[in-house]
């Protein structure tokens, strides 16, 4: 009995024990899971924004007013990671972080006061992560077509910082005095070395922006005029091809336009130096009509800027017959600003110019030399220095009326004969008589050589007997 006495006391006591122990571990795990609960509670009771566990933000609208400045910080620090895009890898991930800039974007155009000094910081470090790296040569992309741009890759991401950084700039919340802390030099000398992107799409963003820049920062001015002075001195004496010049043209007119009068030593230097030396870079016909735009408000701003304008372009003058069309299309703008006085300097070495183009072989270029004379403000100055000018081009013109191989070519020189005619009738005839007498006397000289050389070929037969052979080192 005793026995079993003792064995039923020691049996209780155990079961008493392991009770004990099971309401102990049953008291931690719900004390555990109460913990996350808790912490989330006290998070929102601290004004942070709740992360998911899975790293996962929560979107903008769905938390109070007051913790949404702190959970948009969160977001622009979260999108400073930056992805690969040359594999097919954490595609949920990529798609997660365009999601979160699409969101930021119309969260700061919803609302007011999205951008404090506070974020600053953060904003310009998320857009210098995404954008600023270094840029694929053309040689890293195989067998593309050169004609056909090599596009980003990474666009589905950078087209949302771009979007969200010119919402940035462009904010009344933002104060240049504050920024200018952050969008410093260094910042937009990294900004335009990206110009030289392959993809328009991120070019066209750049010049949007730094176009805005240049408005709004007023102490970054001259620093953004002295860099693409930079860009421009590499294309023209180091012969380097950059996809950005017509970009950087177009802004470069807009901030022409804006000079005030009359123009500084430095924004003519500017001229000289940077702009009009690019007429002799090899790849102008992919910005001739933007370059030409700022020659257009030089001379629009100082008319007696159109001197160095025209004469430097007749100087680089080129040979190609397409790239002469250019030059001729250029020529005209600068002309239809210019004032006489200036055309009266410029006018003997113009048009001995377009007396060769005239006669060029090449009918495009003939045929849009001619086109000159459809311009009435431009007819007026030629007739107006028609003592100077009609000696020079009445004798190409009579040529091609008789000679020239292409018919349009041939219909126009009679036409602007007959203007030249109408105008001043006596001195065209003067001209067209002293030119048919140059003709003659030309055609006399060629014949007269002519026959010098057939007396050389006739004496050589009777002493060797035959005409001598190219190749014949006797002779």
């Amino acid at each position: 009995m005793k026995l079993i006495q003792q064995v039923k006391r020691r049996m209780g006591t155990g079961s008493s024990s392991d009770d004990k122990k099971s309401s102990k571990s049953k008291s931690t795990e719900s004390s555990k899971g109460s913990a996350a609960p808790v912490k989330a509670q006290q998070a929102a009771s601290n004004g942070a924004p709740v992360e998911h566990s899975n790293g996962v933000l929560p979107k903008l609208t769905e938390v109070q007013p007051a913790e949404r400045t702190a959970l948009f910080q969160k977001k622009i620090q979260q999108c400073c990671v930056v992805f690969d895009f040359s594999n097919e890898s954490d595609l949920k991930e990529k798609e997660y972080k365009r999601n979160t800039l699409l969101e930021m974007v119309e969260y700061v155009n919803n609302t007011r006061n999205a951008f404090s000094e506070s974020l600053m910081q953060d904003v310009v470090n998320m857009v210098a992560a995404n954008v600023f790296r270094s840029l694929p040569r053309k040689d890293d992309f195989g067998d593309d077509e050169e004609d056909e741009p090599n596009l980003e890759r990474a666009w589905p991401h950078l087209q949302f910082v771009y979007d969200f950084f010119l919402r940035f700039i462009v904010s009344n919340d933002v104060d240049p005095k504050v920024a200018k802390k952050f969008v410093d030099q260094s910042f937009m000398l990294k900004w335009l070395e990206l110009f030289d992107s392959d993809d328009p799409r991120e070019r066209d963003y750049l010049k949007t922006v730094l176009h805005r820049v240049y408005g709004k920062f007023m102490s970054l001015r001259s620093f953004i005029r002295r860099s693409i002075q930079h860009a421009f001195f590499k294309v023209i004496y180091e012969g380097e091809v950059h996809n950005g010049v017509s970009e950087l043209l177009e802004i470069l007119g807009s901030i022409i336009s804006g000079f005030a009068l009359p123009l500084k030593d430095e924004h003519k230097d500017f001229l000289t130096k940077a702009l009009i030396p690019l007429h002799k870079v090899k790849t102008l016909g992919t910005f001739h009509q933007q370059l030409s735009y700022c020659m257009s408000q030089y001379v629009d701003k100082d008319p007696t800027l159109a001197f160095d304008v025209i004469a430097s372009m007749l100087r680089f003058w080129p040979r190609a017959g397409p790239k002469q069309v250019i030059f001729i299309n250029m020529l005209e703008e600068a002309l239809e600003l210019t004032q006489p006085p200036e055309f009266g300097k410029m006018q003997e070495m113009l048009f001995r110019r377009i007396s060769l183009c005239i006669s060029s072989p090449q009918f495009q270029v003939a045929e849009r030399t001619l086109f000159i004379w459809n311009n009435d403000y431009l007819v007026k100055l030629i007739n107006q220095n028609r003592q100077v000018i009609f000696p020079i081009i009445v004798g190409p013109l009579g040529i091609n009326s008789k000679h020239h191989w292409n018919n349009a070519v041939h219909g126009l020189s009679l036409s602007v004969l007959k203007l030249l005619n109408d105008a001043d009738s006596q001195l065209f005839e003067s001209c067209h008589a002293k030119s048919n007498q140059e003709q003659t006397a030309k055609e006399a000289a060629i014949e007269n050589r002519q026959a010098k050389w057939a007396q050389l070929s006739d004496v050589y037969v009777k002493k060797h007997g035959k005409l001598p052979v190219s190749n014949d080192l006797s002779c």
